[in-house]
């Protein structure tokens, strides 16, 4: 498979990915891992768990980072197009009608209720992808501190979660720097 063959098929993949999820970003995490690791098996779940840290780190909407890095750790630059422009087109064409049509049927029982069951679908996958992403996650004393530390900060405070992040990257480093010492000593 060419480069541009390959391009082509992350513009595709994405392009799926990106037309049958609802919810936003991380509802998308857990089909970005099937489809990305499991059935194309371009890259691997160590791969995927670095790729949405530096995607959530990033700014911008993480589907869109998520793509950009998987396409470019797929096929570089072009693969990177191509995947990026493949997540946000049918976002992008479903509001642009949406749009249009939602004033008129937003009073509708029927579209209320419809609405509240893709919000509870979308909750399942959100848990889904933090169930994933914690399995895969290195554990140990320091770690579930960091967590509930991060959650805690996030959930009950105003503090700006970048500030949680780069916390966490310091905490990280602190800790690996006194475990690396202290095992060579």
């Amino acid at each position: 498979m060419n480069r541009f063959q390959k391009a082509l098929s992350l513009f595709v993949t994405f392009f799926k990915i990106g037309a049958f999820t609802f919810g936003g970003g991380y509802a998308m995490i857990p089909l970005i891992q099937k489809e990305i690791v499991e059935n194309k098996k371009w890259i691997t779940d160590d791969d995927i768990l670095e790729i949405i840290a530096i995607a959530e780190s990033t700014p911008g909407p993480i589907a869109i980072n998520s793509a950009t890095f998987v396409g470019y750790r797929v096929c570089g630059v072009l693969g990177s197009a191509f995947a990026t422009f493949g997540v946000v087109l049918p976002s992008f064409v479903i509001i642009l009608l949406i749009s249009h049509i939602l004033r008129q049927f937003q009073e509708i029982q029927a579209v209320q209720y419809a609405f509240n069951g893709i919000r509870a679908g979308v909750l399942a996958l959100l848990i889904k992808a933090l169930y994933t992403m914690y399995k895969k996650a290195p554990k140990g004393l320091w770690a579930y501190i960091v967590m509930a530390g991060a959650f805690a900060v996030t959930a009950f405070t105003n503090v700006n979660v970048l500030f949680v992040i780069i916390g966490c990257a310091f905490f990280g480093l602190i800790t690996s720097f006194i475990t690396k010492r202290r095992a060579s000593k």
